[in-house]
């Protein structure tokens, strides 16, 4: 003790002065980091809540309750008939509807080439009756069974397009009428078209 005071007043006072401060210097830092931290929980927020997607779809039914459009049997060159059904789009977006065909094994006997079809979409008209039906416009497709399995076989290639806005419900009437030819030749006796389906496609515009 008495080696530290005799060494302290050996020092220049400014020395005396630096060997003092440090400990409670860094003690009132320290406090003021601690000060500044505990004012530091000001925030200001806001948010906007609620949000969501929800994606549009397409839908199609028909009025045949899964009933065939055209069972023909015992045909003679000439005879025609026709039959309508209904298509009715519940689709929330737009869209444009195609009608194509598809069609099973094809018989040895095919006479899809001597059957003539017209199509016509419009308005009224259903699956049980064509009556009221009032086409929309000039006709859709005029050619045979054959060339239509052929060549209407998918969306890009298919009859229409009909338009529907998205705002359902929205129905379209078609009209198929067909006609086995005057002129099926007498090998046509006997033979069969293949079971054909037809398809109404909806893809958004």
């Amino acid at each position: 003790m008495h080696g530290l005071r005799a060494s302290m007043r050996r020092l220049p006072w400014t020395k005396v002065i630096a060997y003092a401060l440090p400990v409670p210097l860094g003690l009132a830092l320290s406090g003021g980091l601690v000060w500044r931290a505990s004012h530091a929980a000001f925030a200001g927020v806001t948010s906007n809540s609620g949000n969501r997607w929800t994606a549009g779809s397409l839908n199609l039914t028909n009025d045949s309750g899964g009933l065939p459009m055209f069972q023909i049997s015992n045909m003679t060159p000439g005879q025609s008939g026709s039959r309508c059904i209904a298509i009715t789009s519940s689709s929330t977006l737009p869209a444009n509807i195609k009608l194509y065909g598809s069609h099973a094994a094809v018989p040895a006997n095919d006479i899809s080439p001597y059957i003539n079809l017209t199509i016509e979409d419009g308005t009224g008209g259903t699956f049980s009756s064509c009556a009221g039906f009032t086409p929309n416009g000039a006709t859709d497709y005029t050619g045979t069974l054959d060339d239509f399995l052929t060549n209407r076989t998918n969306y890009a290639n298919g009859v229409g397009p009909w338009a529907v806005s998205g705002s359902p419900p929205q129905t379209i009437s078609y009209r198929i009428t067909w006609t086995f030819s005057a002129s099926a030749p007498d090998t046509t006796q006997g033979g069969s078209t293949p079971n054909v389906s037809f398809n109404w496609e909806a893809q958004t515009t």
